[in-house]
């Protein structure tokens, strides 16, 4: 894993933060990894890179910020899965979706008719789409696909389990699609002279 490439701190764009400031900092910071929509005008790299692209390298580069601001700071080479799950468990902070508690009285229920006391939470599909881009991100800046900590078992696991508890919380069955098979066409049958 020599060829892959560390995090340099000159590296890093206009967009990402330092987490060690004040809670208002923390939360861009935050807002810089979960936003797919956040857009960078006075970004020095060049305005041909799509949306993807864009947020892919923001992900990347704020994903490198937490590593370095790690205690003790982590090289890129020792990340592992697990260090991936306290990014994601950190990143839970600054969440907006409601995950209720079994204890919760809407627990289970789409669309609760009054306010309650239980968390925030970072959505699923928010830290699905972001494994996804750090798990490409890894890859193009040079680390081997079996050594990719965003492709660890615990994170595939831990996304699962955070998918079906959001469900189960909002009472909303995520159901793997299954395929659709093309129509086939009747079978001939040999036409039936009675006569």
């Amino acid at each position: 894993m020599d060829s892959l490439q560390e995090f340099d701190p000159s590296t890093t764009d206009n967009n990402t933060v330092n987490i060690i400031n004040t809670n208002t900092t923390t939360a861009n910071y935050s807002s810089n990894i979960t936003s797919s929509s956040s857009a960078s005008s006075s970004s020095s790299s060049p305005s041909t890179l799509s949306r993807y692209e864009n947020q892919k390298r923001r992900d990347w580069n704020t994903f490198g910020q937490y590593l370095r601001n790690h205690r003790p700071p982590l090289s890129l080479s020792r990340c592992s899965g697990a260090h991936v799950l306290e990014f994601l468990r950190y990143l839970d902070q600054f969440g907006k979706t409601k995950v209720h508690t079994q204890l919760c009285p809407f627990f289970g229920h789409p669309n609760p008719p009054a306010p309650c006391p239980c968390p925030l939470r970072q959505a699923w599909g928010s830290l699905d789409a972001l494994i996804g881009r750090l798990r490409a991100a890894f890859e193009e800046n040079g680390g081997k696909p079996e050594a990719n900590p965003f492709g660890a078992r615990a994170v595939r696991l831990y996304l699962r389990e955070v998918r079906d508890s959001q469900a189960k919380a909002r009472g909303i069955s995520y159901e793997k699609k299954k395929r659709k098979r093309p129509p086939q066409p009747p079978a001939l049958q040999p036409p039936n002279d009675t006569q």
